[in-house]
């Protein structure tokens, strides 16, 4: 049972958080029924992840045993059968679609949408250079769309364009880790590594914090987000937000330790200081 538990990679869980992001931000995370959808689509969606992984690992599992970290998932290590594996996405996928079918049906099919585009990945998109990364981080752009369908709340321009930035630089961290695990040991562990090099990474890296970070500025010093949110100090919240990117530059250029950015989260207590101040930052600027 622990081994099956460790298949559906709970940890992961922590990306659809992004789901709560239009409550959050819409002010509304403290009333109850928006509180109620939000939770409801987080629980939904995580049963649908958790279903995507499954079949990721079955499809990668000759792929995963050469791999210096990923041969150690239960899948790869023998740990859990192939059977019990498809049995237990199957399950997982239905479970996910019934949450939704009670929901608004365009979460549901933007939910739908997210698993199409993920078997796609699975199957042949991932071996494609930026395809796979952009694959990634139209995921987390995805999620606030169902957060925001359930709830009614309108998204922003703003929160759309910062959670794809974002995503797209820690999808590419992913890929730094993969072309320097290629270049240390020769083992391909995707084929997409062929689309990319250091040189490229490491520009491509610091050209999306550098927008990143300016875009979130201009969010914050932004009349129309300071009329809307009634606070003109959001600015403030700027420091943790460069301070974040930095880290993770660093983690992924010098300490080499960006495989996982849930793994990161999780660990990196220099990143938990940036995430939870400018989380609660936030939170007393919009609800004081």
């Amino acid at each position: 049972m622990k081994d099956f538990l460790l298949l559906l990679r709970p940890h992961q869980w922590l990306k659809n958080l992004f789901i709560f992001f239009p409550a959050f931000f819409g002010l509304k995370i403290l009333d109850g029924d928006v509180f109620l959808k939000s939770a409801s689509a987080f629980i939904g969606f995580c049963f649908l992840a958790s279903a995507l992984y499954i079949f990721n690992d079955l499809h990668d599992i000759h792929e995963d045993q050469t791999h210096p970290e990923k041969k150690n998932r239960p899948l790869a290590a023998g740990k859990v059968s192939k059977e019990a594996a498809k049995v237990g996405s199957s399950f997982l996928i239905i479970l996910g679609f019934m949450i939704f079918a009670f929901g608004e049906t365009s979460a549901l099919w933007l939910a739908v949408l997210y698993v199409c585009i993920n078997i796609l990945y699975t199957l042949w998109l991932k071996h494609i250079s930026i395809i796979d990364v952009v694959i990634i981080a139209s995921g987390f752009v995805i999620r606030i769309f169902v957060g925001s369908f359930v709830t009614g709340i309108p998204l922003s321009m703003w929160i759309v364009l910062m959670t794809f930035l974002f995503a797209l630089f820690i999808a590419l961290a992913k890929r730094h880790d993969d072309v320097r695990i290629f270049l240390e040991s020769g083992q391909k562990t995707r084929k997409s590594v062929d689309g990319y090099n250091l040189e490229f990474l490491n520009f491509s890296l610091a050209m999306l914090a550098t927008i990143s970070v300016v875009s979130y500025i201009m969010y914050t010093t932004s009349p129309e987000v300071i009329s809307r949110l009634h606070s003109d100090k959001l600015y403030l919240t700027s420091g943790f937000v460069i301070l974040g990117f930095m880290r993770y530059m660093q983690l992924t250029l010098v300490e080499k330790k960006s495989h996982s950015p849930t793994e990161v989260l999780l660990k990196d207590n220099f990143i938990q200081f940036c995430v939870l101040g400018w989380g609660i930052c936030l939170f007393f600027l919009l609800y004081e």
